[in-house]
């Protein structure tokens, strides 16, 4: 039994906790969230025989793109019905660049890698600058989840091919973001490849 302000109260063990009050608004509104499934850690490492990944690379076209100064590009692959892995490899010609991989779990019937570029990875945000927090919210609850994957950090990729590969943890989009948004001058040249496995 405890005493607050000189009236005694019994204190019960309650294995059912109060919400917050942001938290139960949420719970009433959307329901409760879904667990998804435990993200395994990426791997990731370095090779030495960058010379011959960029020729084989150059012979596709399509596996070579440029990253623009104060660029991002985001290259979007879905995950596959008979892979369980994706993995990836990439070099740049003399510059590093930011490089970093996430998750979007959508349920997507397209099967094709694309490229999408952006002036850089904060374009959504400053475009929302104007809008209300009730427009914002209505516009992120539209929004697939994403998770991240592989950090952004600047990699030294033109002294080595740098590659990595993750476990699907469901069906979605893989987004490998090549990450330029830094450079005032120069453009830098990705020779990439992703591929899965079962």
């Amino acid at each position: 039994m405890m005493s607050v302000n000189g009236q005694a109260k019994t204190h019960t063990d309650n294995s059912e906790k109060e919400l917050e009050p942001e938290a139960a608004e949420e719970a009433l509104e959307n329901g409760p969230k879904e667990s998804l499934p435990v993200i395994a850690a990426p791997s990731m490492w370095t090779r030495p025989q960058i010379k011959d990944f960029k020729e084989k690379i150059r012979q596709d076209a399509d596996s070579v793109i440029t990253v623009g100064r104060g660029e991002v590009v985001t290259v979007r692959v879905p995950t596959h019905e008979e892979g369980s892995y994706l993995f990836w490899e990439f070099a740049t010609d003399n510059y590093d660049i930011g490089f970093g991989v996430y998750f979007e779990w959508t349920d997507s019937p397209n099967t094709a890698v694309s490229v999408h570029v952006s002036e850089s990875s904060d374009d959504d945000e400053e475009e929302e600058e104007n809008i209300t927090c009730e427009e914002k919210a209505k516009k992120n609850s539209n929004k697939p989840l994403l998770d991240e994957i592989v950090p952004v950090y600047r990699r030294d990729c033109h002294e080595e091919v740098y590659a990595g590969s993750h476990q699907y943890p469901g069906r979605g989009v893989y987004l490998l973001k090549f990450d330029n948004s830094y450079s005032l001058w120069r453009s830098k040249s990705v020779y990439y490849r992703v591929y899965y496995t079962r």
